[in-house]
């Protein structure tokens, strides 16, 4: 925050809390994959869920917000490679959730986000983010959605992302290097597992 930085992005609910209370407030979004079980705390903990990819989902987020008082900002997550190891709603299915979310009245949808299949060279991702910027842009004039959001891009080709439309980039590794597990923060306590 000393930085400037006051939008902060997180893919654990439960790595979040202790982020939050050492960094204080700023603009939190959750940017990983979210089980249904973790709804409540990630209501609670942060200002936009980036990760919506099922109805379930969103059913359960609304409830919990309705429950605090709260309007959830959300981003519809959209598997746009149709890669099977990543999380995200098929292309085609995109417009009918898209209009669920939006028919729920504690959610806000204000975009779609997208994580392109990985890659050294940035080029490769280029057709991805413009195919999320497509359908944003056909959701749009077919639903009267607005959806100024598209986040999509992260440290290895941003770039692209940005040229292609971006208007939220996930940069953590270039900021702070790579991640490290939990075995590699603390190797020398052997106690220290995945589930401490």
């Amino acid at each position: 925050m000393r930085a400037g930085i006051m939008r902060f992005g997180e893919n654990k609910v439960q790595e979040a809390r202790g982020k939050i209370e050492t960094l204080g407030r700023g603009i939190w979004h959750l940017i990983g994959h979210l089980q249904t079980n973790k709804a409540k705390d990630a209501v609670r903990l942060f200002d936009s869920i980036d990760s919506v990819d099922r109805n379930e989902l969103a059913r359960e987020i609304a409830h919990r917000a309705e429950v605090i008082g709260k309007i959830q900002n959300v981003l519809l997550q959209v598997n746009i490679a149709g890669e099977s190891t990543k999380f995200g709603c098929a292309p085609d299915a995109a417009r009918g959730l898209a209009e669920e979310i939006n028919a729920l009245p504690r959610l806000s949808l204000r975009g779609l986000m997208a994580i392109a299949p990985y890659s050294p060279e940035p080029e490769k991702s280029r057709p991805h983010f413009a195919g999320l910027r497509e359908l944003r842009d056909k959701l749009q004039m077919e639903t009267g959605l607005q959806l100024p959001v598209l986040s999509m891009g992260m440290s290895g080709d941003f770039a692209v992302a940005i040229e292609e439309g971006s208007t939220s980039v996930r940069i953590g590794t270039a900021l702070f290097g790579e991640r490290l597990t939990l075995k590699q923060r603390r190797p020398e306590d052997p106690s220290f597992t995945e589930s401490t």
